[in-house]
């Protein structure tokens, strides 16, 4: 009789000598006494559509999808379309399609940023009661100038509106009073932080643009870093994996957890993106090339592109 697999461990002998940081951490996790004990493995993998998949992503998604098929877990699809500026149906479709090629999938979950809008305006309100977010009116200027810089805090002279009146700001941002670029909503943290992450980020902008889904229904937008761990903790996340440039904002990753109202903590680990030589790994960068007509297209053969 063969032995039945354990939710939770890995499925082979030749897994559990294959180790590495990643799966470190989670036996950690998942061990008597740890965060996750007794809980389902559980990852994201959340893709922006506004360009198609890279071999970039390629190992992105390997270790989201793969991580979690090591310990008979679950990996939500997430579309991350906060960003109303690139987005469009044709990429969805694309990346649906390019992940099933790879031999992943996701099976009932599959979600959009954009079906949170409003619990992520709910828990913004929530901080404005807390007194730990405030409407400010810098222009991306006097932003940028008030700043700082290593060991000169940064400034805002809206820091210490009275919460009531950000209430009322923030609920006029919403309604489409106010243009693009007049006010912000700002997290309330550390204008003196050494991680400039931490510096009362922005994390609502007004952007009068239609949306891919939700069309003109919303004119503020949350930014990423505000809208990526309350979308993990709602979908039950353990695990959120993602490449190395946002180790400096795990710090706001988990202020944001510990300060919203939330049903989970699930816990951020980077790993390092993959870098090929004299190859363009921007999506951005991409882009640009397909716009400008360097290229043929997104599936000239010379650019990384699955398609």
């Amino acid at each position: 009789m063969t032995e039945e697999k354990k939710t939770n461990t890995p499925e082979t002998e030749e897994v559990a000598e294959s180790r590495n940081f990643i799966l470190n951490f989670i036996d950690e996790d998942i061990a008597e006494g740890g965060q996750f004990q007794g809980m389902t493995v559980h990852t994201r993998f959340p893709p922006e559509p506004n360009g198609y998949l890279h071999i970039g992503h390629c190992k992105a998604l390997t270790i989201d999808f793969g991580t979690a098929e090591r310990y008979n877990g679950l990996c939500n699809l997430r579309m991350d379309d906060t960003n109303p500026t690139k987005e469009d149906e044709e990429f969805v479709e694309a990346i649906k399609q390019d992940i099933h090629w790879l031999g992943f999938d996701w099976g009932d979950r599959f979600f959009y940023g954009s079906d949170y809008f409003e619990e992520d305006y709910r828990q913004a309100v929530l901080l404005i009661k807390k007194g730990l977010a405030y409407v400010c009116q810098l222009t991306p200027e006097e932003f940028k100038a008030n700043r700082g810089d290593i060991g000169i805090p940064a400034v805002s002279p809206y820091r210490d509106r009275p919460m009531e009146e950000s209430l009322d700001l923030f609920a006029r941002m919403r309604a489409g009073e106010f243009p693009n670029g007049a006010m912000t909503l700002r997290a309330k943290i550390d204008l003196a932080s050494g991680n400039f992450n931490m510096r009362d980020p922005v994390i609502y902008r007004i952007n009068h643009m239609s949306h891919h889904r939700q069309g003109n229904k919303w004119c503020i937008y949350p930014m990423y870093d505000f809208a990526h761990p309350i979308q993990d903790a709602l979908e039950g996340i353990t695990h959120s994996l993602c490449s190395l440039e946002f180790e400096a904002h795990r710090p706001l990753y988990n202020w944001v957890i510990e300060n919203c109202e939330l049903p989970a903590h699930p816990r951020q680990i980077e790993f390092a993106r993959l870098g090929i030589d004299h190859t363009v790994m921007s999506k951005r960068k991409l882009r640009k090339l397909v716009e400008e007509n360097y290229v043929s297209g997104w599936d000239d053969p010379r650019m990384p592109t699955l398609c």
